[in-house]
Parts: C-alpha cells; structure tokens; sequence
C-alpha cells in the first residue's frame, strides 16, 4: 500500500500520531511518505492528523482538496474540539484512540529527520485529575493520572527526551517514572507545566538528579496559590541552575484580573524562576496582556529592563506610564 500523512504542525513540532502510524505501515512494508498533491501522487489511504482547532486549508501547502486517495482516515485532539461561546469544548468520542499495536509501536523519527535529530518524543503518563475548566486533557484522557509506557518503548539512547506527559506527578508512578529518566542519562525536557502541588522534598530531588534542560510548571488559577507557591518554594531550594532552565506558565484572560496576572509574574520571579505568560485566546486580549507577554516571553527585553520601564511601542511610553491605573 502506498500511505500519505497530512498534519497541522509538520514545521513546527513532530506528530507523535503520525510517527507511531509511519512505523506500523513500514512495519508491514507499505509505502508511507507526507501526502503530495498533483496528478500523479495517489494514495490507498492517507492519515489527516489534526493537533490543534485550525482549518487545515489554512495551513502552507496543505489542501485536503487536492490530494487524491482512495480513503481517508482523520484523528487528533483538533477533530474533538468545538469552539462554544467563547469556550473549548471537547468531544473525546471524535479523537478515537490508536489500537494497541500502533499506540505501543516505537516512533518512526525518520520522518522528521530536523525535528528529532537526537531527540526522543513521548508520553509515560496520560490524563489528570485536574478538571481545568480551560484545558481539554482530562476530557480527552481522563481524569487520573496513570502511567501508559515506559520510557524505554520510545527511547532508545538519544541524548534529549521531550516529555509531553500532561501531568506526570499526579501519578502514583511517578518515582519510578522519574527513575527512569534519571537512568537514561539524557537531557530532559519537560515541556508541559509539572504541578506543583505534588512537589515535595523526595520529588525534588528526583527531578533534579535529571539532567534538566528545561522544566516547567504552571501557575494558572488563583485559587491553587498557596500549594504551588509552596512546591515552588522547595523545589528551587534543590535547584541550582539559573531561571534559564526553570520556567512557570502564567495562564491570562481568562479568569484573572490585571491585578492578579502582575502578582503571579513578580511573585514567580521572587521564588527565582522566569514567568512564561500564556494568552488565553489571544484574539480576545486586551493589549496590556500582549504588553506583558512581549516582555516576559522575549529573552532579551526580559533581561534589559523591568516591567515597569519596558517600552512597547515607537512613541516611546514607559508601561508604567501607559498603564498607570493597573500598575
């Protein structure tokens, strides 16, 4: 069989999906290369992964229209998600799981040779207990924490791990799971925001004996504050590398006032770490928002100045001056 693969976010990030899809259909001796339009290319089946809630024509170089197939199979979370009054909403039933011989095959990486050169992409855990009202993990996942691999099934000695697990320390296997990073001896990135909350001096201690390249937490809803302060707290008293390698994800515009977003900013910046605003649909945002975000999300800027005589635009207004009634 000839195989085409279509994805929202080829450029950018590597699909796991298609990567898993990829190493079945080698497995069985098809041929399986990313979906071409034109005359010639036909395919018996094509796989249309969808990440993230775009229209796919809206995407470079991608046109559903124009590809020819016999059969076209589509998943991904992108397919589960409706946009409702402003809100996400999820429809697990419309992001059908892999079966089980695809879901535990190891990743064929050969199709993004850029993006994963020396570099291992996968989950040890799925879902959390969480119930953000803003994310659609746990709708999708489920609603516990519970390991789903070992590292072993996607990693086989590349020195990077990228860990896309959605909330690793919510599961009981966690020390394990954390042992096992540790003995691969690679450097870990954990890309999704880790909750605090479960920090305590043990898992600390299990995470910094990781070669962390980047570790992320998360600091979202107010009403968590005093448990992921504290977690913070103790975590950074085993950390020694610089705010460089340790960042905390600060959701905006959703159920925070300005007063609030300033407050998780400075405050995660006391506890020594740099704050990585996130924009709730950006599209909806007041502009003070984007203000914030340009300056705390861009290295350089972070570093140059603070906040409060950061410069935003061409004429030449000190935040402090443009937003005087919030700060």
């Amino acid at each position: 069989m000839k195989i085409g693969l279509v994805a929202d976010n080829t450029k950018t990030f590597p699909s796991l999906p298609l990567m898993k899809i990829s190493a079945y259909h080698k497995s069985k001796g098809d041929i399986v290369e990313f979906a071409q339009s034109g005359l010639f290319a036909h395919y018996d089946l094509v796989y249309v992964s969808k990440t993230f809630n775009l229209d796919l024509k809206t995407v470079p170089k991608i046109d559903l229209d124009y590809i020819s197939a016999d059969k076209f199979i589509y998943g991904g979370s992108g397919y589960a998600l409706e946009i409702k009054n402003g809100k996400e909403i999820c429809h697990p039933k419309l992001d059908k799981p892999f079966p089980y011989e695809i879901e535990h095959i190891y990743p064929d990486y050969s199709i993004y040779p850029e993006l994963t050169q020396n570099k291992a992409f996968g989950f040890l855990t799925r879902g959390c207990p969480n119930r953000c009202p803003f994310c659609t993990v746990w709708q999708r996942e489920g609603t516990q924490s519970i390991k789903v691999s070992d590292l072993s099934e996607w990693w086989n000695g590349q020195k990077n791990i990228v860990l896309l697990d959605g909330n690793l320390l919510a599961c009981n296997s966690r020390e394990e799971l954390l042992k096992q990073l540790i003995e691969s001896k690679a450097n870990i990135d954990y890309t999704q925001g880790l909750d605090a909350r479960f920090i305590d001096d043990d898992v600390a201690e299990l995470i910094c004996k990781t070669k962390v390249s980047m570790v992320h937490f998360a600091f979202d809803l107010m009403k968590n504050e005093r448990k992921i302060i504290e977690g913070l707290r103790i975590f950074k008293e085993h950390f020694n590398k610089s705010d460089r390698y340790c960042k905390v994800y600060i959701l905006t515009n959703f159920n925070t006032t300005f007063e609030e977003d300033i407050y998780r900013v400075k405050k995660v910046m006391e506890l020594g770490y740099r704050p990585d605003v996130r924009i709730y649909q950006k599209n909806t945002a007041p502009q003070f928002l984007k203000d914030l975000a340009r300056w705390a999300n861009n290295a350089f800027i972070y570093r140059s100045c603070k906040l409060e005589d950061y410069v935003p635009r061409k004429d030449g207004k000190r935040i402090k001056d443009i937003y005087a009634d919030v700060l």
